[in-house]
């Protein structure tokens, strides 16, 4: 019984991949499934946990130890370097060398907090907030640049849809063409060269047809792995895409700014942002201290040792509270150089920041040009539609009278599909200069608005 609902769930998901999408909804899709947006979303989260982490510097820092060794007591007079390799003894030194071994414990706790720092930990987290400010608009800018594409693919795959019908037109016009020369041929009113060059002609129709059937097909596929489906299910509902635009200049007059040039802000900030963390690196540095430990020992001080349990437990006592303060003397010099580096890579940042806005305008001078002349062409096609139509009608005519041969007929037929072809594309290429020129420009909001438009 429950092969049922496993079968038309499988069903509705069928059904419900092979709903048509409009161009809105597939960039929707596309900036929610594609991978590359999930990956660059997880930096966020990684940000975020910076920035927690940056804020608990803010908080004291309280440590705790505990140990308990069998070991000898010997100890001796002497300065010893800081090292980490032998073991701190304390307690005066033997009078001889002996490997008496006894116990020895201990526990305590420690309590460290900076009341002033002179706004290092700020700029730590500033450095932090900074870092998840970019991501975020690298996120947006990804998401971006996923959807302008997807939007592309959309049109590609209209454009291949259209000139596909074209196609057909030009094969039903190249079949009939043929029937009639085979026809002129049989009644030996037509040399059989014709029946040949209208066959050539048929299978060219037929070759362009299945060129651009083969190009709307991988439209579908590259539009599929934007929206993680495979391509059979990729269909598309054109809305308002093949006919003209409105309110054009409204577009093209837009100046939103570029998620591009909002993450390479973030990027110049951040590095701000380091710079104050280095300005503030060589300040003295402040502790307020507390500790409490315990220690147990079997070594007496009178240089005996106490029974086989003695110095198993901690049971001497000592707590203190103190202030210190210390300055890495011998860090500045390695700080001014970060401080150089950071202030070159803000240059640098800045530099590419120019470079990003003068791509974008270029981009921007670009699409314009591109819609001014396709919309020039649009308003030519009507006239060499008609144009093409009445020259193929009369070449026919001229052929079934005997007053023109094939070829004319053939190309005739040939200018009629192209024109076909270029009218279907006419009002599409308004629209990809369109969405070239809000790409540019870093928002798709009005371009999806009046492609979608009721």
């Amino acid at each position: 019984m429950r092969i049922i609902p496993l079968a038309l769930a499988a069903f509705s998901s069928v059904v419900g991949q092979n709903v048509p999408l409009n161009v809105a909804q597939a960039v929707e899709q596309a900036g929610e499934k594609y991978a590359v947006v999930r990956v660059s979303s997880e930096r966020i989260a990684e940000a975020s946990a910076n920035i927690t982490l940056a804020r608990q510097a803010f908080l004291p820092r309280a440590d705790f130890v505990s140990q308990i060794n069998r070991a000898t007591r010997n100890n001796v007079y002497g300065m010893l370097f800081p090292q980490q390799v032998i073991a701190p003894i304390s307690g005066p030194p033997n009078p001889s060398n002996s490997l008496t071994n006894v116990w020895g414990t201990a526990a305590g706790f420690l309590v460290s907090w900076e009341p002033f720092d002179f706004g290092l930990r700020k700029a730590h987290v500033d450095v932090a907030t900074a870092a998840r400010r970019r991501a975020e608009t690298g996120v947006q800018r990804t998401r971006f640049e996923v959807s302008a594409a997807a939007a592309d693919a959309f049109l590609t795959i209209l454009a291949a849809q259209q000139t596909a019908e074209a196609a057909k037109s030009a094969v039903e016009r190249a079949k009939v063409l043929h029937d009639l020369t085979t026809a002129l041929v049989s009644a030996e009113l037509r040399p059989g060269a014709d029946s040949s060059r209208t066959r050539a002609g048929l299978a060219q129709a037929q070759a362009a047809l299945i060129q651009s059937e083969q190009a709307a097909n991988v439209a579908r596929a590259v539009l599929g792995q934007y929206l993680d489906s495979p391509a059979a299910a990729v269909h598309v509902a054109p809305g308002r895409l093949l006919q003209n635009p409105n309110e054009i200049q409204a577009i093209v007059a837009a100046k939103p700014e570029h998620p591009a040039v909002q993450e390479q802000q973030a990027a110049i900030d951040e590095s701000k942002a380091r710079q104050k963390v280095l300005d503030r690196s060589f300040y003295p540095k402040f502790n307020a201290q507390g500790t409490l430990y315990a220690r147990g020992t079997g070594a007496n001080p009178d240089f005996t040792t106490g029974g086989a349990a003695a110095g198993l437990g901690p049971n001497i006592h000592n707590w203190g509270l103190g202030f210190s303060m210390s300055l890495p003397v011998t860090e500045y010099l390695s700080l001014r150089v970060k401080r150089e580096a950071e202030t070159a890579r803000e240059r640098t940042e800045t530099a590419r920041m120019q470079q990003i806005r003068q791509d974008l305008n270029g981009r921007q001078e670009q699409a314009k040009a591109m819609l001014d002349g396709a919309i020039r062409i649009s308003q030519t096609i009507p006239i060499q539609l008609e144009a093409a139509k009445a020259s193929l009608e009369q070449a026919s005519v001229r052929y079934k009278a005997g007053l023109a041969g094939v070829l004319d007929v053939a190309e005739a037929q040939r200018l009629l599909t192209q024109t076909e072809i270029d009218g279907a594309l006419a009002k599409l290429q308004i629209w990809r200069a369109l969405l070239a020129i809000v790409t540019a420009q870093g928002d798709l909001k009005p371009f999806l608005d009046q492609a979608v438009a009721p």
